[in-house]
């Protein structure tokens, strides 16, 4: 099987020849640390283990340009809608069109970067911010609901385009919103402001025959998963999470196979040695494995205070677990 049958085999519940594994790239200071520790400076790590390829097609759907002063009010909402242009061609990669017959006979699995999430969405990037929002949100709850609609019709608009030139097996929601306690908003309110914004672009994407809809989340969002699998996302990608809180076992137990997952891997036990990295591994990957729709890899990108030989030793590990 080649990477692209392999993970929508795995996705369907099917049989594939081995699960696949996605390597998130490792930083420079990474490697720079590395091979201070004995890794070649001319050494391939995509050559050294077996991984799958992955690209993700990432959509510029940010205002341009982004208006200067915030919060914004109800009159700027004609002209915000101006800064949101589908028919921009720099909206699409600058290799757009040399792309294209390459994805449409590629072996790779292909997928894209439709929505930045609701916190970036709204212009949020700071503690000062999100008061403001938070403030928006009870003041004037009209006004959130309607530029994030503004905000889902133009990315439609764009996705629609995109999806006419090129098939993708997956399509990734990003949402930053989440602390280690919690949400920082309700399932309520996120079905409010969010979901129903997203409306228009799982139309599109249905449309299209994307049937992989990715949630890749940041912190703990685990009470928000009832209602995103309510309206359509069948598939968790969970980063830097809280383990305790966002453990895929546990995960599992509760939503059954409605609920595709990938990451899972404690990131912070690569910095503790083989006894917690062998833990972590063969306690959680192979019941997952063995229930299907997983795809098991670190909860985040590697650090440059993870020792070369741990990681090694995890890869190896892994390997192992899921190909044998």
């Amino acid at each position: 099987m080649n990477s692209r049958q392999r993970f929508l085999e795995t996705m369907q519940f099917g049989h594939p020849d081995h699960v696949p594994y996605f390597e998130e790239g490792i930083r420079d200071d990474v490697l720079k640390a590395w091979r201070k520790q004995g890794l070649a400076a001319d050494a391939d790590l995509d050559k050294m283990f077996a991984s799958d390829l992955r690209e993700e097609i990432d959509l510029d759907v940010y205002p341009h340009p982004w208006p200067k002063h915030w919060p914004l009010k109800p009159s700027d909402l004609k002209a915000f809608a101006r800064r949101l242009d589908p028919d921009d061609n720099t909206r699409l990669p600058d290799n757009w069109k040399r792309s294209i017959p390459g994805w449409r006979q590629r072996e790779h699995v292909l997928m894209m970067r439709i929505h930045q999430g609701f916190f970036l969405t709204m212009g949020v990037y700071g503690w000062e911010r999100f008061y403001q929002l938070m403030k928006l949100i009870h003041d004037d709850p009209g006004f959130v609901r309607d530029m994030m609609k503004i905000q889902a019709e133009f990315v439609a608009a764009l996705t629609d385009r995109a999806l006419q030139d090129v098939e993708i097996d997956a399509a990734v929601f990003s949402e930053p919103i989440g602390a280690n306690h919690g949400p920082l908003i309700s399932p309520a309110m996120f079905v409010e402001f969010v979901l129903s914004g997203y409306a228009p672009i799982l139309d599109v994407l249905h449309r299209h025959n994307v049937n992989i809809l990715i949630l890749r989340t940041y912190a703990n969002a685990r009470l928000l998963l009832p209602v995103l699998m309510e309206h359509g996302f069948d598939c968790l990608w969970a980063c830097e999470v809280n383990t305790a809180s966002m453990d895929y076992r546990s995960l599992r137990q509760e939503f059954g196979t409605r609920l595709r997952l990938i990451g899972g891997v404690d990131l912070d036990v690569l910095r503790d040695g083989r006894d917690a990295i062998r833990r972590e591994v063969e306690e959680k990957v192979p019941p997952l494995l063995a229930q299907g729709g997983y795809v098991p890899l670190a909860d985040g990108r590697v650090r440059k205070d993870i020792p070369f030989d741990n990681y090694i030793y995890y890869r190896q590990l892994l390997e192992k677990v899921t190909r044998f």
